[in-house]
């Protein structure tokens, strides 16, 4: 891997990890199950860790997580553990306020969901070279292909809506550290709803950049994605994981 810088500024990581991971039906939460023999969140971070410009990761965790240990400890030791709140966005936020001593504030903060374990460093590195001069920042996204229907209360189709501009948004998601902590606090303080960093940054008036992302690097949700991200992981190292 090329040791060339991607950025003209510092690179700081965030991984909000502090949810339940309700819909696994697991009895840990699922940044802990099992992925290739290892815990999913050692995939996770070991593909944050391996990007040049990155200078430090936090991963937020609920006070109550009593897994952590289960990451090895050479992957542990080289991230900063932060307590993560009721929400996403609180999580994130405890991680930016983590970073209130060391980041400047038009440095990038990367925000990136534990449960994608199969992000690439060369995908990771892309996003960062076409922001790096953006004046606001952007995400990782997929174009929607398939045909979209809306229903009514009884699941029934009232129309089919237009596919042409729609995408799927993903992680990473790379905004100034100053701009998303000043969208995710305004955006909780006004209680509105905030699904990721971009919607964040939307409500605070801005227009992110979507940056075209993969397929395979899918979010495991329920206990059949397990399999796909475990079949993704073996074909990209020719099994030997």
């Amino acid at each position: 891997m090329s040791s060339r810088p991607t950025t003209t500024r510092s690179v700081w990581a965030v991984i909000p990890a502090a949810g339940s991971g309700s819909r696994m039906g697991a009895e840990i939460p699922k940044q802990y199950l099992s992925v290739c023999g290892r815990p999913l969140a050692e995939h996770t971070l070991t593909a944050l860790l391996s990007v040049p410009s990155i200078v430090s990761v936090r991963v937020a965790l609920s006070v109550n997580d009593a897994h952590w240990d289960r990451v090895d400890a050479a992957i542990r030791n080289r991230v900063q553990r932060v307590t993560g709140g009721d929400s996403r966005a609180h999580s994130v936020l405890a991680g930016l306020q983590s970073l209130h001593d060391c980041a400047a504030d038009d440095d990038w903060v990367l925000v990136h969901d534990m449960a994608r374990p199969c992000i690439s460093v060369a995908a990771i590195e892309r996003m960062i070279a076409t922001l790096d001069n953006d004046p606001v920042g952007g995400l990782l996204a997929i174009p929607v292909v398939d045909t979209l229907k809306r229903s009514d209360a009884d699941e029934r189709v009232v129309e089919t809506v237009a596919r042409e501009t729609l995408w799927q948004a993903q992680t990473p998601q790379l905004f100034r550290y100053k701009t998303l902590l000043d969208a995710l606090a305004a955006g909780l303080e006004r209680g509105v709803p905030i699904t990721d960093e971009a919607s964040a940054i939307e409500l605070h008036g801005l227009q992110p950049k979507l940056v075209h992302g993969d397929a395979e690097n899918m979010k495991v949700t329920v206990p059949g994605d397990l399999m796909r991200v475990e079949q993704i992981l073996r074909s990209r190292w020719g099994g030997a994981i």
